[in-house]
């Protein structure tokens, strides 16, 4: 401890770590948005496959961090890597936000509002739908594993709190 608040001191060692973990997610979800937005300006055409694709790849980052969530409670290096790192390098606030200011200067005043609402909305039920199904899949696998080793015989019982 460092005597502030009873808050753990930080390594630089452990820092360099933490931000290796954000990189090596970070780099593949970059790629992945990279190609997705290749792919709606190919097939769709300029602004408007930008716009979907920026959705597409919000909407897949946002069911994902879902999952991860479900997943990762007390693990620290999932949240870096997956939620911090791939999920936040696929689901840029940045370039969302300069697609929606190019739809507005391109004078599509109803399309942004569309593509905001439908974002926003779409986002936050994709996080709660990927939680669900992350919930089940730990649920599951949960229920795989064989029980704990109950107390030696003649052990006294457990103290302390349960649950």
């Amino acid at each position: 401890m460092n005597g502030t608040g009873g808050t753990p001191a930080r390594s630089v060692r452990g820092d360099l770590h933490d931000l290796a973990l954000v990189a090596a997610g970070a780099i593949p979800g970059a790629l992945l948005r990279w190609q997705l937005e290749g792919i709606g300006t190919a097939e769709v055409g300029r602004l408007q496959g930008l716009v979907a694709a920026d959705f597409v790849a919000n909407m897949v980052g946002s069911l994902l961090i879902g999952v991860v969530l479900a997943q990762a409670s007390r693990r620290k290096r999932l949240i870096l890597w997956a939620a911090i790192g791939f999920c936040g390098s696929l689901t840029t606030f940045s370039s969302w936000m300069l697609q929606l200011a190019l739809v507005l200067r391109a004078g599509q005043v109803q399309a942004a509002g569309l593509v905001l609402l439908a974002s926003l909305c779409g986002g936050l039920g994709l996080v709660a739908l990927g939680y669900a199904i992350g919930g089940r899949w730990v649920t599951s696998a949960s229920a795989k594993l064989p029980p704990p080793p109950g107390p030696a015989k003649g052990a006294p019982p457990p103290t302390g709190r349960r649950g």
